[in-house]
């Protein structure tokens, strides 16, 4: 054996260290989650270049960096300032952001087993990395002095705003908390992570475990671009020559509406209605019950009533009784309306045979065939005038129009995309040719992709950061057309929802804000833009240029507009009723103190006191609300589309009395100024009197639905 000098081992060993040690940057950039967005457009995400095993890496890299950043400012000599704080805070988590950014799309988007897994592991890393932020006395001590000071400041009213969001959300996050009951607080947060992620992935797994498949005996009623998408969906998964029902709404509700088989209807709507509900070991009852007590504790650590308290206070609403106050009112009329219907469908059911007593899974089968009589409106006559392609055109503009915005499909592959379904466009300026951002767009449902139709945002808009190319994407879950057909049809109800989430993706590509920390909204404000904006599908331009028949191209007839028009107030009861009993519940939930209650006995008790109708259910049960059990977006909040809608309704009428209509210059000038640029810049409230002159008027809303 050849001894070794001590002094050329050590050299070997020090050339060893130098060899694999690697810089913070070169570490960042050999994650594919957490390497700097390159490209064009202010850099893009690099989506097809994502490992999935780097994910954990690069949120634990996101939050040490984050971590590192806010410490610094907290721990600094200088005397809080405004610069030296709030400024300083503004430019922290931008790394953790990224990493935010594909951690969504994987969970809306791409979810897989391996990535739930992860998901679930790091939930309440998440969390404790958010409270032990929010709880950092000394960055509070300093946003404290500030804000008591800040009379002193010299602050404009935007800086002031911002100032005050961020003391009033430390302290309604347990900041002023002593240091046990922080503690007390941290633990909550972290089992409720842990609670909302397998609340989530729960409901994911019932939609993709239970679905129908059904033979060519059972096609009685549907229509042929129906079958065809059927058709597709079950050979997708290997069931040659059948018919695959998915567990989604995209799915399930057109079948609902046209399928003759009764029994069948009854199975298929059972399995959307009981996901989360089967006893099985993706049952969520026993997750909901535990939900609401940590909350509830919660809130009493703060000071609160309960949790609908401590939710709403910074809300337009400000308190839950005024929320519910708002659904009560609106209650009766949509009960009254809901018998009405019943009434009608329930003519026509017992003709066709008379032992049969409307259920829910009836109601839209016989509301079809009411509107078809009532109005000779054939659902699927007006689907054959829904082209998708024609819809997104539709919307570009209405764009153009009202926002200045021109939109170019970029198809040189210079931006990377997650699936081979996604498109993207690049957004400018009509006026000024300027480069505003881009615009993606997800529409197809397929396993792995949650249900439903949402807006998401990979980056904001934010002077301060120099960050003005916006990344806004839209997702739906229509169904592929089947095989033979080109052109994908959707619902009048998917068109609709269509435009909504649009109107979500112009209010976050004409921010104009200068801080990060106002770009965000005020939740039950938020709806009001996007629920604003359905009302072009049904503008005489709209109409004119891009319904239009998928086979010979022809306009859509003026008299099906008119039956389309005077059936839009039509089964008004149906659709407020099922969305109230939702609210309701959501807001009696999270007013009550509950040791231990069960989902289902406590819906049919309430819903039972309100007087809810037999024939309909709630628009989400418990068991599968997402909206407040995934997450506390809408958690005591699902009010808030309702809310909006008053606002719409009233901006609606404020449009449709002006000269040309929702095409008036001077009010989309005024509507993108006050109600799309400003985000959370100004008090919701009084950007709508800037805009509107005046307050909402609930009598609008009423009238809108056929209620006065």
């Amino acid at each position: 054996m050849r001894l070794i000098p001590v002094a050329a081992l050590f050299l070997i060993l020090l050339i060893g260290c130098e060899r694999y040690e690697t810089s913070e940057d070169e570490r960042l950039d050999m994650n594919s989650f957490t390497r700097e967005w390159t490209g064009p457009y202010g850099g893009v995400p690099n989506f097809t270049d994502l490992n999935l095993d780097d994910l954990k890496s690069a949120l634990i890299m996101g939050m040490d960096q984050t971590r590192s950043e806010i410490y610094e400012i907290a721990n600094q000599s200088e005397k809080p300032t405004f610069e030296n704080t709030i400024l300083a805070l503004e430019e922290t988590g931008r790394l953790l952001d990224r990493v935010f950014s594909y951690y969504g799309v994987l969970s809306s988007n791409l979810s897989t087993p391996e990535f739930r897994t992860i998901q679930e592991s790091m939930a309440p890393k998440i969390s404790q990395f958010y409270a032990e932020i929010n709880h950092d006395n000394k960055i509070f001590e300093r946003i404290e002095y500030l804000f008591t000071s800040k009379e002193l400041l010299a602050l404009d009213k935007e800086q002031e705003r911002l100032l005050t969001l961020k003391y009033k959300n430390l302290v309604r996050n347990g900041a002023a908390l002593s240091d046990s009951l922080k503690r007390r607080y941290q633990k909550i947060n972290i089992r409720l992570s842990e609670l909302h992620t397998k609340f989530s992935n729960n409901v994911l797994s019932e939609e993709e475990n239970y679905f129908v498949i059904i033979d060519s005996s059972n096609l009685s009623g549907l229509p042929q671009s129906l079958i065809s998408a059927y058709s597709q969906a079950a050979e997708a998964l290997g069931y040659e020559k059948k018919y695959l029902i998915a567990n989604t709404r995209s799915s399930v509700e057109p079948f609902l509406k046209f399928s003759a088989e009764r029994n069948l209807r009854k199975k298929v709507w059972m399995n959307y209605y009981n996901r989360g509900d089967n006893g099985d070991r993706f049952d969520n009852n026993d997750i909901i019950k535990e939900i609401l007590r940590l909350r509830h504790e919660r809130s009493k650590l703060l000071g609160y009533k309960n949790y609908a308290e401590w939710r709403l206070e910074d809300r337009m609403a400000g308190h839950p009784d005024n929320a519910l106050n708002l659904l009560k009112s609106v209650w009766p009329f949509a009960v009254s309306k809901i018998n009405d219907e019943v009434k009608e469908m329930q003519k026509i059911a017992s003709k066709e045979k008379k032992s049969i007593k409307i259920k829910p899974w009836d109601y839209r089968y016989y509301a079809e065939k009411v509107r078809q009589k009532k109005y000779d409106l054939s659902s699927d006559e007006v689907k054959n005038y829904l082209q998708m392609e024609n819809l997104i055109n539709a919307m570009f503009f209405v764009a153009n129009e009202l926002f200045d915005f021109k939109f170019i499909e970029i198809k040189d592959n210079s931006v990377p995309l997650f699936h081979s379904d996604v498109r993207v466009w690049e957004v400018k300026s009509i006026s000024s040719d300027e480069h505003v951002g881009l615009w993606y767009l997800d529409p197809f449902a397929r396993k792995g992709k949650r249900s439903g139709a949402w807006a998401t945002t990979y980056r904001s808009y934010s002077d301060f950061l120099g960050e003005t190319s916006v990344l806004s994407s839209n997702n739906s879950n229509f169904v592929k057309s089947g095989e033979g057909q080109q052109k994908t049809l959707i619902s009048w109800d998917d068109a609709t929802t269509f435009f909504h989430e649009f109107g979500h993706a112009l209010h976050s590509l004409s921010s104009n804000v200068n801080y990060p920390g106002l770009g965000g909204g005020v939740r039950d404000y938020t709806e009001f833009q996007s629920q604003l904006l359905e009302r072009w599908l049904l503008s005489d331009r709209v109409i004119s240029k891009f319904l239009v028949h998928h086979e010979t191209e022809e306009v859509i007839p003026n008299a099906l507009v008119s039956k389309i028009r005077d059936a839009s107030k039509f089964n008004q009861g149906f659709a407020t009723g099922e969305y109230l009993a939702s609210a309701i519940v959501d807001l009696e939930y999270h007013t009550s103190n509950l040791n231990d209650i069960s989902p289902d006995e406590f819906e049919r008790t309430i819903l039972s006191s309100y007087g809810m109708p037999e024939e309909i259910v709630m628009r989400h049960r418990s068991t599968h609300f997402g909206h407040i059990f995934s997450g506390e977006g809408y958690s005591a909040g699902y009010y808030g589309y309702i809310w909006a809608d008053v606002l719409t309704s009233d901006a609606a009428e404020y449009f449709q009395s002006s000269k040309n209509g929702l095409f008036n210059a001077e009010l989309s000038e005024k509507l993108v100024k006050f109600l799309f640029e400003p985000r959370n810049s100004i008090d919701p409230m009084e950007a709508y009197r800037k805009f509107r002159g005046k307050d909402p008027d609930i009598k609008a809303l009423m009238r809108d639905r056929g209620f006065l």
